[in-house]
């Protein structure tokens, strides 16, 4: 677990639409929302989850995104994932909480520390935090975490399920 890790929309979302927000402190005790990331969350309004646990978590920390370098830039991701990884890029030993696939491309070309939802779920399984991965994820997939049959099968065989 790093000291700090930088989260896009989509595990924030997913995560707090389960109720398992906390799930994130697995990556690391304190946690960075880059104001892209933030304002692609305020834009789903006061009484969404994610919007309400922004506000409310004292380990959520909204900061200001640095200026995507030319190597970022050239991969065209979002503005989320992009001020992600330029965080991460300018804080190193960070790690980027990151699920769209792209991102996580770059992230491993640049030696960004990445991990997904899944990953966490997974951590949560091997830290004996949760007794079986399955049914969180099955919770993750209801609140709209897109997660094929293959993938799920494949992450559940490596925590033993």
């Amino acid at each position: 677990m790093g000291e700090l890790a930088a989260v896009d929309a989509s595990p924030l979302i997913f995560l707090a639409h389960a109720r398992l927000l906390h799930f994130l402190r697995y990556a690391a005790p304190e946690l960075v929302v880059p104001i892209p990331v933030a304002e692609e969350i305020s834009r789903r309004g006061s009484k969404d989850p994610t919007a309400q646990a922004l506000a409310e978590t004292r380990w959520l920390r909204t900061v200001e995104a640095p200026v995507t370098p030319p190597n970022l830039q050239a991969w065209d991701l979002g503005p989320g994932e992009s001020a992600v990884l330029a965080w991460c890029l300018g804080n190193p030993g960070s790690q980027a909480i990151v699920d769209d696939l792209a991102a996580r491309r770059c992230a491993a070309t640049l030696g960004v520390p990445v991990r997904g939802t899944l990953g966490l779920v997974l951590i949560a399984k091997q830290r004996g935090e949760i007794s079986a991965a399955r049914s969180v994820l099955e919770e993750l997939r209801q609140a709209g975490m897109y997660l094929s049959d293959a993938v799920l099968n494949r992450a559940l065989k490596r925590v033993g399920e």
